[in-house]
């Protein structure tokens, strides 16, 4: 999920550049880029996407702390196939809110308290218990890589419940909204 496009003409502004360096950037025109932060243009999703690469790349050129700099390395994981009461046990047992579900190596979804309270409603607890991950999970959370500036993560966490941080194309770490608190310290 990117960050709102009306943000897009702080963010430039915050840093320093001009319209016409982050349309050389991104590949497209100063006219398009003016258009898109006056909001009488919306952009593609891979044009606004490359925009907010470029701006947090020159936005983290100012911090050096990444991703990994505040990702734990030891990711508790689930399957499709376990029960939401193995879930619930586990978060309990580990005082964790949410928790990443994998088939074989490959993330599928993340189960998270919040999940579970909405299916609450749905089911009955007795039934809420026996229902499998599979069919009770959210989306796959957002990934992103190990050297991502870190001021690219509070974003990310605003609308997700964790982030997860792959490295040469395998998750190696997992970021929750707790540990983004540490960049503060």
């Amino acid at each position: 999920m990117l960050p709102r496009i009306e943000s897009i003409k702080q963010i430039r502004q915050k840093i320093g550049i001009t319209q016409k360096k982050l349309a050389n950037l991104t590949g497209v025109s100063t006219s398009m880029i003016n258009q898109i932060e006056s909001g009488r243009s919306q952009p593609s999703y891979d044009t606004a996407k490359k925009i907010f690469e470029n701006l947090s790349k020159l936005e983290g050129e100012s911090s050096s702390h990444t991703a990994g700099d505040f990702c734990s390395e030891n990711i508790i994981k689930l399957k499709p196939s376990n029960t939401l009461h193995d879930a619930i046990k586990k978060m309990h047992e580990l005082s964790i809110s949410q928790i990443p579900v994998f088939d074989n190596s490959k993330i599928v979804g993340v189960i998270s308290e919040d999940g579970i309270v909405k299916h609450l409603a749905d089911l009955g607890e007795a039934e809420l218990k026996k229902a499998k991950l599979a069919d009770t999970m959210d989306s796959i959370p957002p990934i992103v890589d190990w050297d991502t500036p870190a001021n690219v993560l509070v974003p990310l966490i605003r609308y997700s419940k964790c982030i997860l941080i792959s490295k040469k194309s395998k998750i190696v770490g997992i970021i929750t909204a707790s540990d983004t608190l540490k960049m503060m310290e």
